[in-house]
């Protein structure tokens, strides 16, 4: 398998073939994502709430993110990866910004590092790219920004608001941004800024109309209850592993694992031997 660059990403846009975008925190679900083919991994400050159980993202630091990012480039040499800058790595300074960036892309040899915000990001977003780090912009629902939306909502679904939006893609794609992810925005507007953008657009929870589709690896498997209204589960793995733990459970209280065939073989003579050498104690 090739490894997939910019260029790559950019040429399936151009052929209109739709392409694929998955989370992952771990080396296995890397080196599973890439066997099946998918075109682009985030290892998303999301990590914060699917790994550690926070209540957001917030609490996720560049120190907690990169070995995280690391291990899935072991996992995926050949995918296009994406390291999500959290909460306070970009927005206090322009240098801080692009030192946190460069340590995504130096330390865990990211393809591009991702950052939230519309158009009060540009000379951010300007800034990195001229320090030679690609960058994605992530518009719509911004996690880190949940306390000023009042909550997890779908944005853009007002004229202005819509309006808004769509101004700050092309903003944002004039500021330098090599991607864009779309995130809980009405399938018209995201159609919109799809078509109107020379770059790749993906979507999570935008509709169909995007160049791709970004789902997180736990939701779509159906690793937890709960999950947002745009997610499909695809498979129903947490209940099979809850399966699988009760029956191990059940198999240890009675006795039937390990059975004969997980155990390592001695020689009959030396057990025997060892037998008269240890006997059982009354």
């Amino acid at each position: 398998m090739p490894k997939t660059t910019i260029l790559t990403l950019r040429e399936k846009k151009a052929r209109g073939e739709r392409m694929t975008f998955l989370t992952a925190y771990d080396y296995p679900f890397a080196m599973l994502e890439q066997k099946a083919g998918i075109d682009v991994i985030l290892v998303g400050d999301s990590m914060g709430m699917v790994i550690f159980g926070y209540n957001s993202t917030l609490p996720v630091t560049v120190d907690l993110m990169i070995p995280h990012v690391k291990a899935v480039r072991l996992g995926a040499p050949e995918v296009y990866l994406i390291g999500d800058m959290p909460y306070m790595s970009y927005q206090v300074s322009i240098p801080e910004a692009i030192r946190n960036g460069g340590r995504f892309m130096a330390e865990a040899d990211c393809d591009a590092v991702k950052l939230e915000g519309g158009r009060e990001m540009a000379h951010t977003i300007r800034a990195m790219v001229n320090a030679t780090i690609p960058v994605m912009g992530h518009m719509g629902l911004t996690p880190q920004s949940v306390a000023q939306l009042g909550g997890y909502k779908a944005q853009g679904r007002d004229i202005e608001a819509a309006k808004r939006l769509i101004e700050d893609a092309a903003i944002l794609e004039e500021a330098g941004v090599s991607s864009l992810l779309l995130e809980a925005i009405p399938a018209e507007v995201a159609r919109i800024i799809t078509r109107r953008a020379s770059i790749p657009v993906f979507g999570i929870g935008a509709g169909p109309h995007c160049d791709g589709q970004v789902l997180v690896i736990h939701d779509m498997l159906g690793m937890f209850d709960r999950t947002p209204k745009f997610v499909k589960k695809y498979k129903e793995i947490g209940a099979q592993i809850v399966e699988g733990l009760t029956e191990f459970k059940k198999e240890v209280a009675e006795g039937a694992f390990p059975a004969a065939q997980h155990c390592y073989p001695m020689p009959a003579d030396v057990a025997e031997e060892l037998e008269k050498l240890y006997p059982p104690t009354a």
